[in-house]
């Protein structure tokens, strides 16, 4: 679902029709469970729900888990060049 909402922010109803496999209840469970978490936020404009990344939130998980990967990485790489 967050791939989905990568490119542009969806409806509730286009975010649903990107998973023919699940039903609505069960998108609308797990996009309840990514609001929760803060990294999706829905907002209402008429009867749609139009929803959105956070990308505040998923940067600093990025920070948190990939940084020290990334760096490691690049050290590696420095060794190798040096």
């Amino acid at each position: 679902m967050l791939d989905a909402l990568r490119p542009a922010e969806l409806t509730t109803g286009e975010l649903c029709g990107r998973f023919p496999e699940l039903d609505r209840t069960t998108v609308l469970q797990h996009l309840r469970v990514l609001e929760r978490a803060d990294l999706v936020i829905g907002r209402r404009v008429g009867r749609e729900r139009w929803l959105s990344l956070a990308p505040l939130p998923i940067k600093r998980i990025h920070d948190r888990w990939i940084g020290d990967y990334a760096r490691a990485a690049v050290e590696l790489l420095e060794d190798l060049d040096g």
